[in-house]
């Protein structure tokens, strides 16, 4: 597994750190997990459906989101257009191929009133959570059968990563019905840490091990090597993607600004592996 680049930028509102990373898992060849990391927007996408559909699908939903990256915070109206574009990118590629979808989980920070906001995403059962002081939340609701089991009483949230059908999602992008995004808006807060991941890591690491890693681990590429040696670890027989998100301040000073340099990552992140 090679080194995980951990990535920097600070804006007048926002001082942040970042890392991501991608690998197949322990039993598949072909990872169809896209991921996003480049200020404002951090995304991952989980692709189904096999070689050359959900890897497709998956980078057709990144790929949407790409006119927002740059220098400034998005606005709430540029993501929801983003949003629309990956649910039709990805279901035109659909037609006359092999059938494909995809997931997709994240946040992207927007401009509201001057102030840098989460605007948290979510289609699918990938997850974006929040760490702060000392406390993980789950910010993303999983669109899964198992998560409306757990809803209705029928399964317990311990039981839920166990069950048969806990891969079985009841929303994606992709063809067949389309159903909207989930959407949350928070306020970026200093000391925030952001958690986005495929299915491949939550299914393999509970959110107490999860809690611990990044309350423990100061750096975000630290934190994001180390999850991703736990999924592997554990087994891991899907793709795992993990994106951590530091925030390190907020509405910042002239002097927090005199050292603002920023380093992005201009494409999806290599698929290690393949």
């Amino acid at each position: 597994m090679s080194a995980i680049g951990e990535f920097r930028f600070s804006h007048p509102s926002i001082a942040l750190r970042w890392a991501g990373a991608t690998h197949p898992g322990r039993r598949r060849k072909v990872n169809e997990d896209s991921v996003f990391a480049s200020f404002p927007v951090f995304l991952v996408a989980d692709g189904m459906g096999g070689h050359a559909s959900g890897d497709v699908a998956s980078a057709l939903a990144i790929e949407a989101f790409r006119s927002l990256k740059g220098r400034t915070l998005a606005d709430v109206t540029s993501v929801e257009e983003s949003v629309e574009r990956a649910f039709d990118d990805v279901r035109s590629q659909a037609v006359g191929e092999p059938v494909g979808g995809t997931t997709l989980s994240g946040a992207v920070l927007v401009d509201v009133d001057g102030v840098a906001h989460w605007l948290v995403l979510n289609v699918g059962d990938s997850r974006t959570y929040l760490y702060a002081d000392g406390e993980l939340e789950q910010v993303t609701v999983d669109h899964s059968v198992v998560q409306e089991l757990v809803e209705t009483g029928a399964l317990r949230r311990d039981d839920a990563r166990r069950h048969p059908h806990r891969n079985v999602i009841t929303r994606a992008l992709g063809p067949g019905e389309q159903h909207p995004a989930d959407a949350w808006l928070r306020p970026a807060e200093r000391g925030q840490r952001l958690l986005v991941c495929s299915d491949g890591l939550s299914g393999e690491v509970d959110d107490v091990e999860l809690a611990e890693i990044l309350g423990d681990v100061a750096s975000p590429a630290a934190a994001a090597a180390l999850l991703l040696r736990r999924a592997l670890d554990a087994g891991a027989p899907d793709n795992v993607s993990v994106v951590v998100v530091d925030v390190d301040a907020v509405a910042l000073d002239e002097a927090e600004l005199f050292d603002t340099h920023v380093q992005t990552l201009d494409d999806t992140i290599p698929r290690e592996g393949r």
